[in-house]
């Protein structure tokens, strides 16, 4: 995430709270997106250092847990400078310039000067973010698809480039010899079907040819499975890992005006705002325009309210709701009395967990340190294949 601050309880449903599941399902990384703030934000340095850490405690206060993933600063790894910088000289400048949300932020900040390489390169950089971990999932919402694509597209391309050796024609032809004559032809026509339609049941066909291979034939090396692998997929070597997109679940609430929650628009609800806040913002909520006195009736589904009882209430009460605001037999600060009191419950935790690391700070700084180094770890290997695939570990080059 970019640091932009204290949470809201639209970045807890919409993410936050997946975060939370997957830390137990999967080896996680995340990281505070300081160097993606400066490409729309650049000018606005001072800002930064307080938001940093202001949103690793929501992170934590929302149930992240510092032992089961790890949490960093984009900024502290040098490391996705480099690959960044790296990938983007075989990456074509048109694959940069169709990412959807390219255009679509350009229209949104007009009133940012947005014409400079770091803007138009952050798809680049996100990719980087990415694949130096060779992160086999990125969770994302349907609307950040287009960048887990590119993601794989700078992936392929680089092991296309820097995957195969010299020699690599006649080393497939000699592992698809060893394969046997029908089966190389099977394994090849799935090759082609993939390359054509980019058939994932092909793709699959295909890899499960060459895990036959692997099994069966004597004398099958890792290097020819790896070899035959990137040939099916039209690239090298996998040097750099293809992520997956991995769609989770969410939410979107909107703000107390009913347009999209955000701090900027002054329509928020902070995930550790005090209850009273939280009961002047929601009696404060925009409602049915139609119930203009107590005794009009009302339409839920045109009541931003409703939207967060979706959330936020079980079925009894949201029945009570749906009868009592068409028949008007519930005013409106009625129907909003159960989302303040299931709001302030949800918050509770959050804030009984942020205390303590708001009264010491250095806390919050060592889990980021620690998390920063383990990611180092991890980012300093992957550099090293990278290096070595495009002949820059001349001179018996160090892994920093």
């Amino acid at each position: 995430m970019r640091p932009t601050g204290a949470m809201h309880l639209g970045h807890y449903h919409g993410a936050l709270k997946n975060w939370v599941r997957l830390q137990r399902e999967y080896e996680c990384f995340f990281f505070v997106a300081d160097w993606h703030a400066l490409t729309t934000h650049y000018e606005e340095r001072e800002v930064m250092e307080r938001y940093v850490y202001d949103m690793v405690i929501d992170w934590i206060a929302a149930g992240l847990d510092p032992e089961a993933c790890t949490i960093f600063i984009q900024s502290r790894l040098p490391e996705h400078a480099e690959l960044f910088t790296l990938l983007a000289m075989g990456t074509p400048l048109g694959w940069l310039e169709r990412v959807p949300t390219y255009k679509d932020q350009i229209e949104k900040l007009k009133d940012r000067d947005l014409a400079t390489y770091g803007f138009l390169g952050y798809p680049l950089l996100q990719a980087a973010d990415i694949l130096i971990y060779k992160a086999n999932l990125v969770p994302v919402g349907e609307d950040q698809s287009s960048h887990v694509e590119l993601t794989r597209e700078v992936a392929r391309r680089f092991n296309n480039l820097y995957g195969r050796a010299g020699d690599a024609e006649a080393r497939i032809a000699a592992a698809l010899l060893k394969m046997g004559k029908d089966d190389a032809r099977y394994f090849e026509k799935q090759r082609k079907a993939f390359g054509e339609t980019g058939s994932a049941e092909a793709q699959a066909k295909g890899e499960g040819m060459v895990r036959k291979a692997a099994a069966a034939v004597a004398g099958w090396t890792h290097d020819e499975t790896e070899l035959l692998l990137g040939h099916l997929k039209g690239a090298g070597k996998t040097i750099l890992t293809e992520p997956q997109a991995l769609h989770t679940e969410v939410l979107r609430l909107p703000g107390t005006d009913g347009t999209k929650m955000s701090k900027s628009y002054g329509n928020a609800i902070l995930m550790r705002d005090e209850p009273s806040a939280v009961t002047t913002k929601v009696r404060g909520m925009k409602t049915d325009p139609a119930r203009a006195r107590r005794t009009d009736p009302g339409d839920p589904a045109k009541c931003p309210v409703w939207q967060f009882h979706q959330v936020y209430s079980d079925d009894s009460t949201q029945a009570w709701v749906q009868q009592g605001c068409k028949t008007a037999g519930i005013g409106c600060l009625d129907c909003k009395q159960p989302v303040i009191d299931a709001i302030i419950r949800e918050q509770q935790p959050w804030r009984d967990r942020a205390e303590s690391y708001l009264s010491n700070p250095k806390q919050v700084h060592w889990i980021v340190e620690m998390g920063t180094e383990r990611a180092r770890t991890v980012a300093r290997q992957t550099m090293k294949d990278v290096r070595s695939a495009m002949g820059l570990n001349y001179g018996g080059g160090t892994d920093a």
